[in-house]
C-alpha cells in the first residue's frame, strides 16, 4: 500500500476528540495530558471524519503515562457495539499515529498489506501494536489497533477523570450525543471495569 493512499483510522479512545487527535497530527500537548506529541511527518488534517460503530466492546487496563489511570482497549469479542470515530487519513499518517501511541518518534511506514489480507496483524508486542482491519467505508479500508491480549487476559484499571473527559468530548463530537448520554455510556464501561477489579480481588 502506498503511504499516500487513504485509510480510515478508527479511534475508540481519547483520539475521538478532534483537538486531541490534532496533537498527534501537528504536535503539541492535549489539555490535561502529561506527555506531548511530536506530530506526524504530514501534519495535514483528516480529509473527513465520521461517527463509527465498532463490532465489539471497550475496556480499560494498564496505566497511562499520558493521562494516569487505565487506557481504553478494544476487544472485538466483547459485547457491543462500541461507539468510535473514524478519520480519513493517509497510510503514512496512520503509521505515525501508531508510533506515537507507543511513545516512539514517527518516521517509519508500516506495511499494511498483511492486515488488509488477514484482518489482524501483530507488528510488535506493544499495547497498541496489533492492527485490525474491521471493514471498508467509501472504498477505503477501516483500520484500528489494540493490544495483543483480550479483555480477560489483563487486570482491568479504571480510567482517570481527565481521560474520561476527552472520551466524552469525542463521543459528543462524533455522534452528536448530549453530555448526559456520553457520561452515561462511559460510566457503564468504567463500572464494568471496576466490577472486574473487585472480582479479581
Amino acid at each position: 500500500m502506498d503511504p499516500a493512499d487513504l485509510v480510515w483510522y478508527v479511534s475508540y479512545g481519547s483520539n475521538m476528540h478532534a483537538a486531541r487527535f490534532t496533537c498527534y497530527l501537528r504536535g503539541g500537548t492535549p489539555p490535561g495530558a502529561m506527555r506531548s506529541c511530536p506530530g506526524c511527518r504530514d501534519p495535514r488534517p483528516p480529509r473527513r471524519s465520521t461517527g463509527y460503530q465498532l463490532p465489539g466492546g471497550i475496556y480499560f487496563a494498564t496505566e497511562s503515562e499520558t493521562w494516569g489511570g487505565g487506557r481504553a482497549f478494544y476487544d472485538p469479542d466483547l459485547p457491543g457495539p462500541a461507539p468510535a470515530r473514524a478519520y480519513l487519513i493517509t497510510a503514512q499518517q496512520f503509521s505515525d499515529v501508531t508510533a506515537q501511541e507507543m511513545y516512539r518518534r514517527p518516521g517509519a511506514d508500516i506495511d499494511l498489506a498483511p492486515v488488509l489480507e488477514t484482518g489482524r496483524h501483530r507488528i510488535g508486542p506493544g499495547r497498541y501494536e496489533t492492527l485490525l482491519h474491521v471493514g471498508e467505508l467509501d472504498g477505503h479500508p477501516v483500520l484500528t489497533f489494540t493490544a495483543p491480549w483480550s479483555a480477560g487476559d489483563v487486570a482491568p484499571n479504571p480510567p482517570s477523570e481527565a481521560y474520561l473527559r476527552m472520551l466524552a468530548g469525542g463521543l459528543r463530537e462524533a455522534h452528536g450525543w448530549s453530555a448526559e448520554q456520553a457520561v452515561r455510556h462511559l460510566r457503564a464501561v468504567a463500572e464494568q471495569t471496576r466490577n472486574a477489579v473487585d472480582y479479581l480481588r
